[in-house]
């Protein structure tokens, strides 16, 4: 007896269906053992916001051509739902960059002369890419969905000798973040952008139950072709701070 093609059909979408089921269980998975790396599920829904003190290190040139290092005093702080604010400190500038939901500025001020600054708002573009940050930084992989993302399974890969699923997680507007987890440990390995950027983790603080890195190493490609990184060595993570609106809002353009 012949079975009917209708039939054949409906038993093809229960497969292909059952068979997504299994997919997303197993990106669900990966993730699930991901955040277990950083704390339990009770502390990471009841994380709000993160502020984050340190130095940042980059190469440089001075004024003979010779490289040289800068260090720079660094403070960086995410609130949710889409809140953050960025100030790095030198010896001849202070330039703060902050996300205020839909809007966005920097300001640049010279440390020596409180007269002296110059403000600017960010596009939209910049705009949409400090949102999708401020969700990967709080929101510790999982949710992605409810901000029209989505996860794209890559599979399995080897990294530094190590077994890893690879995730990209795609924001929109061309916006995605690929993360690298080690299959033994549930651990992120590597971060990289769209734009070529390699985000790297080093060392660990424990602060209110949550895992965090004691380092950051960003690695990025010039135009060159040559490679800038920069570190970033934290001192202190404080882990649900009151904070002021006044932080992130748009400050008045008036001198």
């Amino acid at each position: 007896m012949k079975t009917p093609f209708r039939l054949l059909l409906a038993l093809l979408v229960v497969f292909v269906s059952a068979a997504a089921a299994q997919a997303a269980a197993s990106v669900d998975e990966v993730i699930a053992r991901a955040r277990a790396t950083v704390g339990s599920e009770a502390a990471l829904k009841a994380l709000e916001s993160l502020h984050y003190t340190g130095e940042l290190t980059t190469s440089a040139t001075n004024e003979k051509g010779e490289p040289a290092e800068v260090k720079v005093a660094i403070e960086i702080i995410f609130q949710r739902p889409y809140r953050q604010r960025i100030v790095a400190t030198s010896a001849n500038k202070i330039e703060i960059t902050a996300l205020d939901d839909y809007e966005g500025w920097q300001r640049e001020q010279d440390p020596s002369d409180s007269n002296r600054w110059r403000m600017t708002l960010l596009s939209g573009e910049q705009i949409k890419r400090l949102r999708a940050n401020t969700w990967e930084n709080l929101s510790f992989f999982h949710g992605i969905e409810q901000r029209r993302g989505t996860v794209n399974d890559l599979g399995t890969v080897t990294l530094d000798g190590k077994s890893c699923r690879k995730l990209a997680f795609e924001h929109g507007d061309g916006i995605v973040f690929t993360r690298y987890f080690d299959d033994a440990t549930g651990r992120l390995l590597l971060t990289e952008t769209e734009n070529g950027i390699r985000i790297r983790e080093e060392g660990e603080m424990v602060v209110d139950g949550l895992r965090f890195p004691r380092k950051i190493i960003i690695i990025s490609k010039l135009d060159d072709g040559s490679e800038r990184t920069v570190s970033i060595i934290f001192d202190k993570v404080i882990v649900n701070e009151p904070l002021a609106d006044s932080l992130f809002t748009i400050p008045t353009m008036t001198r």
